[in-house]
């Protein structure tokens, strides 16, 4: 069974991303070609899981150290390694743009909350980059004008979407 496919299996019965890396690794095999398989079984374009990886090779694939496979995984995951990019709408660019524009124009933010608005822009989580960005930047009008839209936006798609279920 290739890598790809064993760890689309094992993300199918429920593990996640982390786990995933973990198990794999755990089998012997290196942790380039296990960190690529996760990626690809969640549909991440090579392109972009070749860039991710290249970004983190050295620090956390290149010399692996026996029994780290489960914080290996639990960093890559930590990193956005295995986010999955959405597509975001013209309007969902609209709103990041917004956001953007207010944290330049508050003179930005602290890395750490850069970082996890990024996560939250590539899988189109805007809502919670909303809420991120009010409790690091209380005044700022533009953004609670994003994050009104962004809550709005969301409460017509779920009123829209009938609930689905998911068989294991």
């Amino acid at each position: 069974m290739n890598l790809t496919t064993l760890a689309r299996h094992t993300l199918s019965r429920g593990a996640t991303p982390a786990a995933t890396y973990a198990l794999i690794a755990r089998l012997g095999h290196p942790p380039l070609p296990v960190a690529r398989a996760v990626c690809l079984a969640l549909d991440i374009p090579l392109a972009e899981t070749t860039r991710r990886l290249a970004d983190c090779y050295d620090a956390l694939l290149a010399d692996p150290r026996p029994g780290s496979e489960c914080d290996t995984g639990e960093v890559l995951e930590a990193l956005g390694v295995f986010d999955v990019p959405k597509s975001l709408t013209d309007a969902e660019l609209a709103i990041v743009d917004l956001f953007l524009t207010a944290m330049d124009a508050m003179g930005g933010i602290r890395p750490g909350h850069r970082h996890g608005l990024q996560r939250w822009f590539t899988t189109g989580n805007l809502t919670t980059a909303g809420e991120l960005l009010t409790t690091t930047l209380p005044s700022d009008r533009r953004i609670r004008h994003a994050l009104t839209h962004c809550r709005t936006q969301t409460t017509r798609h779920q009123k829209s979407t009938p609930p689905t279920s998911h068989a294991s």
